[in-house]
């Protein structure tokens, strides 16, 4: 069974290694170089910076995150060993009993996860061709007006 809770300053290191090999397994328009650039925003400044809501399964072991901002899901990351499970799925119907109507920005070289939100309902209401720190790496911006999941 998948259960939400708020994040615990010690799940940073199982939240950081969600991130990282989540981001390996789906970003490969990355290279080591963008990884190791973006890594050091999320390990040091953003992921002990921000309140997320965890999804965890027995033993309560961290198996994804989301991070919010009113309605828009500023982050959705599952470990690839638990991808297909439901854990995404499960997020998204949270972050939509808290705040309804949903946004989400997602790479538009991220095909897997531009997927995922399209079978949950998100559509493109724009596009920026640079990232939030100005690298090439295009955005989609989605939005979904209903709760279903």
């Amino acid at each position: 069974m998948i259960r939400i809770r708020p994040s615990r300053p010690t799940d940073v290191p199982a939240m950081f290694e969600i991130w990282r090999e989540a981001v390996r397994a789906t970003h490969g328009f990355l290279t080591e170089e963008d990884i190791r650039f973006y890594a050091v925003q999320v390990r040091d400044h953003y992921l002990p910076s921000c309140p997320f809501w965890v999804a965890t399964t027995e033993g309560d072991e961290p198996k994804g995150f989301m991070g919010m901002t009113g309605a828009k899901i500023d982050a959705l990351f599952v470990h690839p060993s638990e991808h297909g499970k439901g854990i995404g799925r499960v997020l998204v119907a949270h972050a939509a009993s808290l705040a309804g109507e949903l946004t989400v920005d997602v790479n538009e070289q991220n095909a897997g996860a531009c997927s995922f939100y399209g079978r949950l309902g998100f559509r493109q209401t724009g596009r920026s061709e640079l990232d939030g720190s100005g690298k090439p790496f295009p955005i989609l911006h989605l939005a979904r007006a209903s709760a279903t999941t």
